[in-house]
């Protein structure tokens, strides 16, 4: 999901003229929009099935960075011991 300059990149004004076809370009490509104003970028337009896809793989690779820093800290649990605490059989 590379930014592609040429596409990818847009003025501010550009969206305030027609936000429909930013919308459709983001959720087409499946690749988020850079909004500038006055040659700064501002803002970044993302699909929302996009966005929320980026969010869970990431809340996912914390709880996988947390849990490796628990086994190396000498953290952890045995199956028997996680399903009792968890109430499973």
């Amino acid at each position: 999901m590379g930014t592609k300059f040429s596409e990818d990149i847009i003025p501010l004004s550009d969206l305030k003229v027609n936000p429909g076809k930013v919308v459709a370009h983001v959720n087409e490509t499946h690749r988020p929009v850079l909004l500038t104003g006055r040659g700064r970028g501002v803002a970044v337009v993302q699909s929302l099935d996009d966005y929320e896809n980026e969010s869970e793989k990431r809340v996912f690779m914390q709880d996988i960075v947390e849990g490796l820093m628990d086994i190396e800290e000498g953290r952890e649990l045995s199956l028997k011991d996680a399903k009792k605490r968890l109430g499973l059989k």
